[in-house]
């Protein structure tokens, strides 16, 4: 056999042998199952969201079923060691909230605080400015705070609070609806809130605010049983 005959038998040998073996299997690759990435998914909802409610759109749009409702049912311990005059400054419950106007009040401001709260330092000099008008009622909710702090915080700013209930669970700004502190009700003589402002109010915010506060000086026949409406958030 020729040397060139055997050369294509080897080339033939080869090839057949190549043709037995079978194919070789490109490995799958690795599938992303649903389940692990769905935590991400809602983080980037929920952030997608807190930034559009924070950057986009009207941020003072926010509903709460709370307003034109009665406020809810709460009974909140004083504050311990807060005075005013020498006076023990009381704590305050829902029943507290109707006013008869024999003290010239007509309408009660209540704003969840803290002391560990930075907006709640920011807005305080807005607290104090809307305290001065005498028809109005301040009450303050000191949330999840520590008493000797509140105290310190209060005796540093001052207090433009008639009344402070001490929340220290954090159970009743749960009741009221509250997202964050601070945030701010405005609740007419009949214990009805009007109105609901999110986060600190801001300087040039105390106007509209005030204007808020003197619409809720005519109580609102029928309010209690009107839907939610919309509320100005600032944060």
């Amino acid at each position: 056999m020729s040397e060139e005959r055997r050369n294509e038998a080897g080339k033939e040998s080869i090839g057949q042998g190549q043709a037995d073996q079978p194919a070789k299997r490109t490995p799958d690759r690795p599938r992303i199952r649903f389940i692990h990435i769905l935590p991400v998914v809602i983080l980037l909802g929920v952030s997608g969201v807190f930034f559009v409610r924070l950057y986009g759109g009207d941020p003072s749009l926010v509903p709460s079923v709370m307003l034109n409702r009665p406020a809810p049912e709460f009974t909140l311990a004083p504050l311990e060691g807060l005075r005013r005059a020498g006076e023990p400054i009381p704590g305050f419950a829902q029943a507290d909230l109707p006013l008869s106007g024999e003290d010239g009040a007509r309408v009660s401001i209540v704003n969840v605080w803290a002391s560990w709260c930075v907006p709640c330092r920011d807005e305080h000099p807005a607290l104090m400015e809307l305290a001065s008008d005498p028809e109005v009622r301040m009450l303050g909710i000191n949330y999840k705070d520590r008493p000797e702090n509140a105290r310190r915080f209060l005796g540093a700013l001052g207090n433009p609070f008639d009344k402070v209930g001490v929340d220290e669970s954090g159970r009743s700004a749960i009741d009221w609806g509250v997202y964050g502190v601070p945030e701010t009700f405005i609740v007419d003589a009949q214990g009805i809130i009007r109105y609901k402002h999110i986060g600190p109010i801001m300087p040039n915010q105390v106007e509209g605010f005030r204007e808020q506060v003197n619409a809720a000086k005519t109580p609102v026949e029928g309010a209690e049983n009107a839907p939610g409406a919309t509320t100005t958030a600032s944060r």
